[in-house]
């Protein structure tokens, strides 16, 4: 056992034992990621499969918050990984195996991210991968070959070398064939998955109406709020979707072209982090880029948005208002969720609007930090989910100065699956 220094020689340790023929993973977060991005661009150079799991969470800015959005995963674009988003508890479970399949069959490195606090500190119901499903995806070829190409005295290679300016331009550009495969071998692997385990995922899932003209995009855990509500605005008549981003890197246009219906007039990209000058967010700017180069016909508007920084709450009246920016004012370069009284950026919002169901229970209990409330309201809805048929859901916020300031908890327990991480 060694212990490293911080994040920077966590995961040089990782490019070292991947070298080596290791099968090797990290977790981490924020600054945390930030400190591993020398060495994953030097990973993803190398072509060494591996998996960073990262609870997406805010980099420090004007002040540090330990909450959760995608300032930091963001931040990792260039570095050459591969991205795959979760958006609930049980989907983090899902993409960690689709994650170590698909990197081990494209040599092309993965983060594997969910919200951090959202996803990450959820209470939930789940169905557990057992030993047999890992053993279906992960092939035994594919071990053997890592093995094979790792460094080793009795059959020699070059690792790590320098180049010149006549051929690091050319050496960079051999990387292609490894991305642009990316895209069809994980959903081979998502495809043999659903074969294996019944649960099926997508490069890009679209939910709503056949006719939409409306479309959010996103990804994360605001894709369950926004397809709960999706399913309740397309019950009342209206023609609208959600289309949820799972391999964000490599960005597979055409699949995600695709995936949007024909009769798109209008899409809101939502980007959950915040980039000051630029042109626009990094989904954002990828959405744009997308329909520039592949949408037949007249093309859709596309309006950007920004929610959720630092775990800010994401609810269903906000997808609502929303829909009705796309219908109504078209307002660009959005927030939804806070009151923007500087800058005006910020869309209204019917805070009383909800679609919860009458036969779901839900409860809010206070407490101090420390009195134990937190750990109470963990084996209530333990108990309810595990020894009932009721799905359950606990969420727990803290205030971040711990010990005798308020803890909220957030639980809801119903005979359907909860898709409310709000």
């Amino acid at each position: 056992v060694t212990e490293m220094q911080a994040e920077g020689g966590a995961d040089g340790a990782i490019h070292g034992a991947l070298t080596t023929g290791a099968l090797s993973t990290t977790f981490t977060a924020s600054q945390g990621l930030l400190l591993m991005m020398p060495n994953m661009f030097k990973i993803a150079g190398e072509l060494s499969p591996a998996v960073f799991h990262v609870s997406a969470r805010s980099v420090a800015a004007q002040a540090l918050s330990i909450f959760g959005d995608h300032s930091d995963v963001m931040a990792c674009r260039g570095t050459g990984f591969a991205m795959l988003a979760s958006r609930s508890v049980q989907e983090a479970h899902d993409m960690a195996l689709i994650a170590h399949a698909s990197t081990m069959r494209t040599r092309v490195p993965f983060v594997h991210f969910f919200d951090g606090f959202r996803t990450s500190h959820e209470v939930s119901k789940f169905e557990v991968l057992e030993d047999e499903d890992l053993r279906a995806l992960i092939r035994d070829e594919d071990v053997f070959a890592h093995r094979e190409r790792g460094l080793n005295p009795d059959s020699p290679s070059i690792r790590g070398t320098a180049q010149n300016p006549d051929i690091f331009f050319q050496a960079r550009e051999t990387v292609n064939p490894f991305y642009d495969a990316t895209p069809g071998i994980v959903q081979e692997v998502m495809d043999e998955f659903a074969k294996q385990v019944g649960r099926e995922y997508h490069l890009y899932d679209y939910y709503g109406a056949e006719d939409a003209e409306h479309v959010i995009v996103m990804m994360g855990s605001g894709g369950d709020t926004a397809e709960a509500t999706v399913d309740y605005l397309v019950s009342q008549g209206e023609k609208v979707g959600v289309l949820v981003v799972r391999l964000y890197r490599p960005f597979a246009i055409s699949e995600f072209i695709n995936a949007l219906p024909k009769t798109t007039k209008v899409i809101s990209a939502l980007d959950r982090t915040k980039e000051p000058g630029s042109a626009g967010e990094p989904l954002f700017q990828d959405v744009v880029a997308a329909v520039m180069e592949a949408w037949e016909g007249e093309m859709p508007k596309v309006l950007g948005g920004r929610y959720g920084l630092s775990s800010k709450e994401f609810t269903p009246a906000m997808v609502k208002g929303i829909f009705e920016n796309m219908a109504g004012e078209q307002k660009n370069h959005f927030t939804v969720g806070i009151i923007d009284d500087l800058t005006h950026t910020s869309l209204p919002w019917d805070q009383n609007f909800s679609i919860e169901p009458e036969n779901l229970v839900r409860a809010v209990f206070y407490g101090l930090g420390s009195d134990g409330t937190v750990g109470a309201n963990k084996n209530s809805i333990k108990i309810i989910a595990g020894q009932t048929d009721n799905y359950g859901q606990g969420y727990f916020v803290y205030d971040s100065k711990k010990a005798g300031t308020m803890t909220t908890s957030h639980l809801r327990f119903g005979p359907e699956l909860i898709k409310a991480p709000y």
